[in-house]
């Protein structure tokens, strides 16, 4: 079977609306820190501490998207894909986190979004992806205080108020899960607090937010179409042993449970509220009602199973399997083993893949990147969305992560995601051959359809 043909195969395996985009995120790309009027957010806070960084960097110019905003937005085009996923910064919109909002912050995301549908792209937009303004959390304690929450729902009525005309698809947060716990349990994250009561606390929070968000837009502009975006993965017990399926399963609690029976169940499951005991998290009456707002969908974004035992709760990968750049294991199957529990599990809103992807040492070579294994990571994975579409789950689109090598948080610019390769010191873009192979999938996808739909017009 030639290129053309697989990628022919592969493309038929999806429904005819399928989307396909890429992704990225305000603070992992935009520079321009202080441009504007932009407040500090608690990643320019996080970046200053000594060690914090693996490479001693920020993100105070990231990949200058904000200043190549044009030429970045053709790269997509560029792509062939119909979608992009971004997140607005919320300090740029407003520097204190309340108040009125910044025209010149307001000023970009209409640029942004106007560019997207000049070129035939439809905008996805995240609300927070990470970067509360920093204001919030040197007076008021972040996401800790429950008052951010309400700030937040006034943030979400504001941008859709002021984009929600023209993007009818917000996640209200990517990820709460890394805010919780990356940020305030582990604290290898900003702002980095090591708390597990602050951390559960935050993490209601931010699904209290997300109900009120929802509320707040959806009187806004009735239009809008309003979900949030979660990092899910299979838990594991790394042996047979009973002492390791039972921390497997509390991993699984606090990783998936913990937030997909709030969202769709309207509950915590009461399992991880008794082992947090006093960790527990504060929730007064009529919280939960309100967190269990309708979806209009979920988004996941899937990287690696989880494998859990007494001696490493949290650990990434089985030993002697593939890993990529990251140390995460390289497990597709585990891709459509989750999607099919989900579906399984629960009365889901449509599915999209939001985020998917692979970090990997990639080197320019004579003007290209050769990026094997990040090819044949995404086929694999892309092939683990049509298996699970395939037993019935109801998976309408696939965001890659991500469109440019980027400031990796944690890991600075040491790990590239990206399939475009970005020198930072030119911030010359140039499309590794994997991003061909994504360009070229997209493009058998849409010739199919377009001559499928020829055939049918044509046909007596």
């Amino acid at each position: 079977m030639t290129d053309s043909e697989s990628l022919a195969a592969l493309s038929h395996r999806f429904p005819k609306n399928f989307l396909w985009g890429v992704a990225s995120s305000a603070f992992q790309i935009e520079g321009a820190a202080a441009t504007g009027g932009k407040g500090a957010s608690i990643w320019d806070d996080f970046c200053r501490i000594p060690g914090a960084i693996a490479d001693g960097s920020d993100g105070q110019i990231a990949c200058d998207h904000y200043h190549r905003l044009d030429a970045d937005l053709d790269l997509i085009a560029g792509l062939g894909v119909k979608a992009y996923r971004f997140s607005i910064s919320w300090p740029r919109v407003q520097a204190m986190g309340s108040g009125p909002s910044l025209k010149s912050g307001i000023d970009f995301y209409n640029r942004l979004v106007d560019g997207l549908l000049l070129r035939g792209i439809e905008p996805y937009a995240t609300l927070y992806h990470w970067d509360l303004p920093a204001e919030l959390q040197r007076k008021h304690q972040g996401w800790a205080d429950r008052s951010t929450a309400y700030r937040f729902a006034e943030y979400a009525a504001l941008i859709a108020h002021a984009l929600g005309d023209r993007v009818r698809s917000f996640a209200t947060h990517n990820e709460p899960w890394v805010t919780a716990t990356l940020g305030h349990e582990l604290g290898i994250f900003a702002p980095g607090v090591k708390n597990r009561g602050i951390a559960m606390q935050v993490a209601h929070h931010c699904l209290l937010s997300h109900g009120l968000a929802a509320q707040a837009m959806r009187s806004a502009r009735r239009s809008v179409d309003v979900g949030i975006v979660l990092n899910l993965s299979p838990v594991y017990a790394a042996s047979a042993s009973l002492a390791d399926h039972r921390v497997a399963a509390r991993e699984d609690g606090l990783l998936v449970r913990w937030y997909m029976d709030a969202l769709l169940r309207g509950a915590y499951p009461r399992d991880v509220l008794e082992y947090l005991g006093a960790d527990a998290p504060q929730i007064s009456a009529g919280d939960e009602q309100l967190i269990a707002q309708s979806l209009d969908f979920l988004g996941v974004n899937y990287y690696h199973p989880i494998i859990c035992s007494v001696a490493r709760p949290f650990s990434h990968a089985r030993e002697g399997v593939p890993v990529t750049d990251m140390g995460w294991e390289v497990a597709p199957a585990s891709f459509t083993e989750l999607l099919v529990r989900l579906d399984r599990d629960y009365d889901l809103p449509p599915l999209y893949i939001t985020e998917n992807g692979a970090a990997y040492r990639d080197v320019l070579v004579e003007g290209g990147v050769e990026d094997p294994e990040r090819r044949a990571y995404i086929e694999s994975h892309v092939s683990a969305v049509a298996d699970a579409i395939g037993q019935g789950v109801d998976v309408r689109g696939y965001f890659l992560w991500s469109l440019l090598d980027n400031f990796e948080w944690a890991s600075g610019y040491t790990k590239r995601f990206g399939i475009y390769y970005v020198d930072y010191a030119t911030q010359a873009r140039t499309l590794k051959r994997s991003g061909v192979w994504f360009k070229n999938l997209a493009a058998a996808f849409h010739r199919e359809r377009t001559g499928a739909a020829l055939a049918a017009e044509l046909r007596p």
